[in-house]
């Protein structure tokens, strides 16, 4: 499975973005972040703060623009930089519904937004998405499905002013890794899910 990418970016603005900078007076400012902050290349610092998050938020569109929004997380270096104007991530097992690589799958636009909540900070990478199961970086990433690529046309950071600093009290025990197995999930042993889960899902195989 694998998706193409489209072709050219859209432009920084649209017209409800203007229509709203004129209205408040910072079509020039607006202007001038785009000029001096936006890049269609990672930097070496972009690309030590992808890596080192252990979360980030991801929207999709489906074909008629109707948006979906999720939360990713794993370890930190799920999200690796792969290229100058290119980044991948895992995807693992969830709850079946594939609302966002479903998304990508007949919208290949997407938003990616990572936060540091310890020391306030982030950065916005927007560009086309696609899915594989038979991508290389595969059997680099422990318990993942699939493999989404994201070809970044607009990377940019945000003023950090209105992000609550929070720090991590607990890492997932969910998040997979190299020799170890995750629990399985509480609600794949409820009663009403038991006779519709994947064939293969080790809920179905193990007791408890």
């Amino acid at each position: 499975m694998d998706t193409s990418n489209p072709g050219t970016p859209d432009p920084a603005y649209h017209s409800g973005m203007r229509q709203l900078q004129d209205r408040c007076d910072t079509r020039k400012l607006a202007d001038r972040l785009d000029e001096k902050l936006a890049r269609t290349a990672f930097t070496a610092e972009d690309r030590a703060f992808i890596e080192s998050r252990p979360l980030f938020f991801l929207a999709t569109a489906d074909s008629s623009g109707r948006p979906d929004c999720s939360y990713k997380g794993g370890a930190p270096g799920f999200v690796r930089v792969t290229d100058v104007d290119e980044l991948a991530f895992p995807s693992y097992d969830g709850n079946g519904m594939f609302r966002s690589l479903g998304n990508v799958l007949v919208n290949p636009a997407v938003a990616l937004l990572f936060i540091d909540f310890e020391r306030p900070n982030r950065l916005r990478v927007n560009g086309s998405a696609r899915v594989a199961e038979d991508d290389p970086l595969l059997a680099g990433f422990p318990g993942a499905q699939f493999v989404v690529r994201v070809r970044a046309a607009r990377i940019f950071p945000n003023c950090p002013r209105y992000i609550h600093r929070m720090t991590i009290a607990e890492t997932s025990p969910y998040v997979p890794r190299a020799d170890y197995t995750p629990p399985i999930p509480k609600w794949k042993r409820f009663d009403e899910f038991a006779d519709v889960l994947p064939r293969n899902d080790p809920a179905r195989t193990t007791g408890g």
